[in-house]
């Protein structure tokens, strides 16, 4: 008995370096700078087809609107909920909308500084060259745009669903404990000539962390206690949940404009299935072809069978209730 805990505490005591068996642990550590992968949201921008024409947008600011801290279980942090970098996520998810072909993006959330270099640019070549008026070849026109970009992150739900079981058994046990959290992101196109909200998108992402956990505490002898604990956790990251609303809601708001008449595709065959497929999830209807694929499979169900009416149950438990009832007994007993 004692030499077979001693062998299970080895063996917890390995799983703990062999943790490369999960999806997590030493094995995925990569001490060398990587390039992240694709999404499953950023293939399906890159897989749009080609618009009619580019639209230039603008994007002045796309921030926390939450407001929210970090939480913390040992006091007060300053940490933010979700990254200040979402401005910055919202660009790269224009630009891989159709590998670039969709939206032309001009700069304006560090609109300062850019307008800081070109004046340096201007006096330079004024103090060097001796122009007086601006070059249009050494420093054209900016480019400007017809539709802005507005909106933010505004939720982020955490524990929205909680859970776990464990089970233990003489000191030896284990335990797993799930959590799930929320990000909601909010993206509008404003017209710059009208003022005029054209369109509105909502996306929401979840966020789940899992772990699981094994551990044994008893004693193997007189005053010999074997403890023994192992251990793993995963965290999806916030980042990048966040960069899949992101990326979802760009998605939602071509797919908006191209129902609504703003935009269209060049080849407009091209994107029919990829806009009926968009409403169906959007409205929450299903494709004839789902309708068709559950009628066939109730056809092929077989039939149900009544088992029992609610009388013949109410008939059952009289009978029941008749035979199960105390008889008299013909014996004599003494009493007490």
């Amino acid at each position: 008995m004692r030499a077979s805990l001693l062998l299970m505490a080895t063996g917890l005591t390995a799983s703990l370096s062999g943790c490369a068996a999960y999806d997590v642990g030493p094995a995925r550590y990569n001490p060398q700078a990587y390039v992240p992968a694709k999404t499953p949201t950023e293939l399906s921008l890159n897989k749009l087809p080609v618009p009619a024409r580019q639209v230039a947008v603008a994007v002045y600011g796309f921030g926390d609107q939450t407001g929210q801290f970090k939480p913390s279980e040992t006091g007060q942090t300053l940490s933010r909920a979700v990254t200040q970098g979402a401005g910055s996520i919202l660009m790269k998810a224009l630009q891989d909308a159709g590998n670039r072909q969709w939206f032309t993006v001009v700069e304006r959330e560090q609109f300062k500084n850019l307008l800081n270099e070109r004046q340096v640019i201007r006096e330079m070549r004024e103090r060097y060259l001796g122009e007086t008026a601006v070059n249009p070849q050494a420093l054209p026109a900016l480019l400007f745009a017809g539709v802005l970009l507005e909106g933010g992150v505004i939720g982020y739900d955490t524990n929205t669903v909680t859970g776990g079981a464990g089970a233990a058994f003489l000191g030896l046990g284990a335990h797993t404990q799930y959590r799930q959290d929320t990000v909601t992101v909010y993206l509008r196109a404003v017209s710059v000539r009208t003022g005029e909200v054209l369109t509105s998108v909502t996306t929401s992402k979840t966020i789940a962390s899992r772990s699981l956990n094994a551990s044994t505490f008893r004693y193997v002898a007189f005053k010999e206690l074997l403890q023994a604990e192992m251990g793993i956790t995963t965290n999806e990251p916030d980042q990048l949940a966040l960069r899949q609303a992101i990326e979802k809601a760009v998605y939602s708001l071509v797919m908006e404009g191209v129902e609504l008449k703003l935009w269209n595709f060049k080849d407009p065959a091209a994107g029919t299935a990829l806009l009926r497929d968009y409403k169906i999830e959007r409205d929450g209807q299903f494709a004839p072809e789902q309708v068709q694929t559950a009628m066939k499979a109730a056809d092929a169900a077989p039939p149900l069978k009544i088992l029992a009416t609610r009388d013949r149950l109410k008939d059952q438990s009289a009978s029941d209730r008749k035979d199960g009832s105390p008889k008299e007994s013909s014996g004599s007993g003494g009493a007490l």
